[in-house]
C-alpha cells in the first residue's frame, strides 16, 4: 500500500509539472473540450426527427428548434467575444427547418474552432463587453462558452428522452 501511495504522489507531481509547463492552460483546455462538445451537440440535434423541432416539454419552454437556434447564436456570440473576431453575417434559419439548423450549428462550431485557434491566455484579463453592455474579463466568454455547451447538451438530451430517444452519449457503443 505504501509503494502505491508513493507511486501516486510521484505520478501526480509529474503530471502537475507537465501541466504547469503548458503555456496556455485555460485556452488549451477549452480547445480540447470543443471537439467533443461539438460532436455530441451536433449528434443530438441530428438525432431529433425533423417533425419534433416544434416540440417543447411545457408551454413556457422553448421548442427544440429554438434551443438549436440559441446554441448557434451562443456559439457565435461567445467565440467572437473570446477571440475578438467579428462573427460572420448569416441569416438565421427557421426554427422548424432541421436541415438548415444542422448546417448552421456545424458552421457555428467551425467558427468557434477557427476563431479560437489564435486565442491564448495572455489576454484573458482584458475587458470585453458582455450581455447588457457590462464589462467583464475576456475569460468570462470562455467560461460561459463551456458552461453553455454543457447546459445545451443537457437540455437537448432531455428533449430527446421525452421523445423516446437516447442522447448520443447514452447510446450503446457501435
Amino acid at each position: 500500500m505504501k509503494r502505491y501511495a508513493v507511486f501516486v504522489l510521484a505520478f501526480c507531481a509529474l503530471a502537475s509539472a507537465a501541466f504547469a509547463q503548458k503555456k496556455n492552460p485555460v485556452t488549451t483546455v477549452v480547445k480540447e473540450i470543443l471537439p467533443r462538445q461539438a460532436k455530441n451537440l451536433q449528434a443530438a440535434v441530428e438525432e431529433m426527427p425533423a417533425d419534433k423541432f416544434s416540440f417543447k416539454p411545457t408551454e413556457p419552454q422553448m421548442t427544440f428548434g429554438h434551443l438549436v437556434a440559441h446554441m448557434i447564436e451562443s456559439n457565435y456570440y461567445l467565440c467572437s467575444k473570446a477571440s475578438d473576431i467579428a462573427r460572420p453575417k448569416q441569416e438565421a434559419p427557421k426554427e422548424t427547418d432541421k436541415d438548415a439548423l444542422v448546417t448552421a450549428l456545424k458552421a457555428s462550431f467551425d467558427f468557434c474552432t477557427s476563431s479560437l485557434e489564435k486565442v491564448d491566455d495572455s489576454k484573458l484579463g482584458d475587458p470585453i463587453q458582455a450581455y447588457g453592455g457590462r464589462e467583464v474579463p475576456r475569460a468570462w466568454s470562455l467560461i460561459a462558452l463551456t458552461n453553455d455547451w454543457a447546459d445545451h447538451y443537457s437540455a437537448a438530451s432531455t428533449y430527446l428522452r421525452l421523445n423516446g430517444l437516447l442522447p448520443p452519449t447514452a447510446q450503446p457503443k457501435k
